[in-house]
């Protein structure tokens, strides 16, 4: 049989873990138990795959090999007299193992890790651990904690679901919409982390997240079809997904949105995305994701960066800021107003908001001061940015623009 890789079985890891997860926590009902059973069978499979080769159905092998494991552990406890593991395993033992697609496991566990019990940023963290298969440094950088404090947070996360008997289900009709925020988050968070990742191997992105936050996307809308953040959402992902194959040169570089090949974007999703922005405008409810949605339709919408309208963005932010102020949605209003009204009334913007931790704020103050030929202070402002990101195709544009502004010996 051929060897298999440890790139192999991190992309097994990578594409099977949330949904391992999600169908062990089904059969055993119990969270932590289901996440060690998973990570037992991932280590079991490092240890044999190399030598036997890849199973038929590695996601079917995983979720059988940590089932197993989950029994033999619950064995244990039964053993001890538990009445509870007694019952889970006559129940673990009765159930089939699910190898074939898995419809609602995954969703379920969104609800469960986002219950109104819990707060927000633990059911944020605690999702991206379970169903995006994060690690706990991941999800730290991702929500701009230390990763002590993200490895607590998770870890309070899973003891609440425990001890509160948090039920591992889809919520009543009646109780969906107002756990459908912190879900739409989650989901949108999963897709960020794989659209431009800081993660492992140096990978600018990581697709299998993306793919997952869609499927989950029109999840979301299937149930809840008359919510039109759901669709928003679904949108948003779409259009932004829609111009991946134009992002990244052959060799890794990335490619900013105006100097993208729009022949390039895939025109099935900009359709599919686009149609769902315009379902949302006959529902006459804006939402943040909607709008975002409106922002992207509108750039799909141009044939060239020439052509785009920016008026049109400016006014869509400008409900944005009505709506859901925050200071990065009047960075991205800055970006636009740079280009209706110039980088010096965008910098104006820029200068007063609190966002020294984020990396963007320095690219597009450092972009604006090189436009209005500031290049001493644009120099500082790049560095800045590269001290703030991780991510390898961010890092490599930031220091093509610095060596192209400055001399050897400035850096």
């Amino acid at each position: 049989m051929p060897a298999v890789s440890a790139v192999e079985i991190e992309r097994v890891f990578r594409e099977e873990y949330g949904r391992s997860v999600a169908v062990l926590v089904r059969l055993v009902g119990d969270i932590d138990l289901a996440e060690e059973a998973v990570q037992d069978a991932f280590e079991k499979a490092v240890e044999r795959w190399p030598s036997v080769g890849l199973p038929p159905s590695p996601a079917g092998w995983i979720i059988t090999t940590a089932r197993n494991r989950a029994i033999d552990r619950q064995r244990r406890e039964a053993s001890r007299g538990s009445r509870q593991a007694q019952a889970l395993l006559l129940y673990t033992q009765d159930d089939p193992v699910e190898e074939g697609p898995v419809h609602d496991d995954r969703l379920r566990l969104i609800f469960t890790c986002c219950h109104p019990a819990l707060a927000e940023p633990a059911q944020v963290a605690l999702t991206l651990r379970l169903l995006g298969g994060l690690s706990t440094a991941e999800i730290a950088r991702a929500l701009l904690v230390s990763e002590p404090t993200m490895a607590q947070r998770i870890a309070r996360a899973k003891a609440k679901i425990r001890d509160a008997g948090i039920p591992y289900r889809l919520p009543a009709d009646t109780d969906l919409p107002e756990r459908l925020r912190p879900v739409l988050a989650v989901v949108y968070l999963i897709y960020n982390e794989g659209y431009l990742s800081a993660g492992f191997g140096g990978e600018p992105s990581r697709e299998q997240l993306c793919a997952e936050a869609i499927r989950l996307g029109r999840l979301l809308v299937e149930l809840m079809p008359d919510e039109p953040e759901a669709l928003g959402l679904l949108a948003l992902m779409l259009l932004i997904q829609s111009r991946r194959p134009a992002r990244v040169t052959p060799d890794g570089a990335l490619v900013l949105l105006a100097d993208q090949d729009r022949s390039r974007w895939d025109r099935e999703l900009v359709a599919q995305g686009q149609a769902l922005v315009r379902r949302c405008l006959r529902r006459g409810r804006p939402g943040p994701y909607q709008i975002q949605a409106a922002v992207n339709a509108v750039h799909s919408d141009a044939p060239t960066a020439a052509a785009t309208d920016w008026r049109q963005i400016v006014q869509l932010y400008d409900q944005q800021m009505a709506l859901a102020p925050t200071p990065v949605v009047a960075l991205h209003r800055a970006v636009a107003v740079a280009e209706t009204d110039g980088p010096a009334a965008a910098l104006a913007l820029v200068e007063p908001l609190a966002l020294d931790g984020y990396y963007l704020w320095h690219a597009v103050r450092a972009d604006l001061l090189q436009r209005l030929d500031r290049p001493d202070e644009a120099v500082p402002a790049y560095k800045a940015a590269l001290a703030r990101t991780r991510n390898p195709a961010e890092r490599d544009q930031l220091e093509r623009k610095l060596r192209a502004l400055s001399p050897p010996q400035a850096h």
